[in-house]
């Protein structure tokens, strides 16, 4: 036929095709993978913080415990900055929460200053605690790893409803549950915590345009 000329199929394939493929994503109804909840309500961070004043309430939470050895936990929290705290810095409601037993505070001062020698530290948030109250924490997670002098390798998601979420599929967990995300591996980082976290965002996203959505047909309807 001369309409499908070699010319028109390779416009169709680079211009149309895809056009029809986005819009057909784009209006379906939960047509992406959400990021499994692994263990509901977990311990909020205010329990166990001094100043009570951080929260995982209504924010996307990567949480580390750097444990007693400060020095050790220095180049994982490099790494989380630069792979995945830039990343996220522009979002809503994200933060980085670092745990740490409380007599700490000097050492973790020298930390803190040296990752904001390159950084805008406002979604960081350091709160020491006591180690009973930190394994408290830690113990809420329900996951099936333990902390080492109160300190992990492994950074955790926490969502707006403090829920621990992660990965139960996950290739190379021994049972395919992922808790956390080894922040020892860069790789790790930028292939998994950071796709999850914009898997997470954009649950949140399609649950907000859902709701818009629904609040518009109703108003169509006069409801």
């Amino acid at each position: 036929m001369k309409f499908l000329t070699k010319k028109r199929v390779v416009l169709f394939l680079l211009f149309i095709f895809p056009l029809i493929c986005f819009l057909i994503l784009s209006t379906g109804q939960n047509n992406f993978t959400k990021l499994p909840i692994l263990t509901e309500n977990v311990l909020d961070v205010s329990e166990i913080s001094e100043s009570k004043t951080s929260t995982f309430k209504e924010r996307v939470s990567v949480v580390c415990f750097l444990g007693e050895d400060i020095e050790k936990s220095k180049t994982r929290l490099l790494n989380v900055n630069e792979k995945i705290y830039k990343k996220f810095i522009d979002f809503k409601q994200f933060q980085i929460i670092a745990i740490y037993p409380s007599e700490k505070e000097v050492a973790v001062a020298e930390l803190k200053k040296q990752i904001g020698a390159f950084t805008d530290m406002k979604n960081w948030v350091f709160v020491p605690s006591e180690k009973e109250m930190i394994q408290t924490l830690f113990n809420s997670f329900k996951t099936d790893e333990f902390l080492e002098n109160f300190g992990s390798s492994n950074a955790f998601i926490i969502d707006k409803n403090g829920n621990l979420r992660g990965r139960i599929d996950d290739k190379d967990a021994e049972n395919g549950k992922l808790y956390g995300y080894d922040m020892n591996a860069v790789a790790v980082l930028k292939d998994k915590l950071k796709d999850d976290i914009n898997v997470l965002y954009y649950e949140y996203y399609a649950a907000f345009k859902d709701k818009n959505k629904n609040k518009a047909d109703r108003k169509e309807v006069g409801l």
